[in-house]
């Protein structure tokens, strides 16, 4: 399971907003000011957005484990990523013979459909959720 602690910001409905509480990854570790790496994790920490799900009867300000096992993050992983790449490839080869113009519709109409095959059979990962401190 991979596991990440996030703070409920709001909770309405059964639907609530959290963000992440951890840094882990790039900027977190002791070589940061030496790393240009850790640059891309400052720039990209800055636009978190809050994530809506599905926690129950929890109040805004706690906070919580959410945990996702590996095998459903590579399955969606897969989905999302491998099967648009694939069907792009394969709509730009068969239409190869028309000319570049052709190869890119093919290409643009593959990629188009893979993400729409991927959003109807990849679903949301199951996650699991714990609760952790009260506010």
């Amino acid at each position: 399971m991979i596991e990440t602690r996030v703070r409920v910001l709001s909770s309405a409905g059964g639907v609530s907003f959290v963000e992440t509480t951890e840094h882990n990854g790039c900027g977190a570790c002791a070589s940061q000011e030496s790393c240009g790496i850790s640059g891309l994790g400052r720039f990209f920490s800055r636009k978190r957005q809050a994530i809506p799900l599905a926690c129950g009867s929890v109040r805004p300000g706690q906070e919580i484990t959410v945990a996702v096992s590996e095998s459903d993050l590579l399955k969606v992983g897969l989905w999302v990523y491998l099967l648009p790449v694939t069907l792009a490839v394969f709509g730009a080869a068969a239409l190869a013979g028309l000319g570049d113009p052709a190869s890119v519709a093919g290409a643009v109409a593959g990629l188009v459909a893979g993400l729409l095959i991927a959003r109807w059979f990849a679903g949301t990962p199951r996650i699991s959720i714990t609760s952790g401190e009260q506010p």
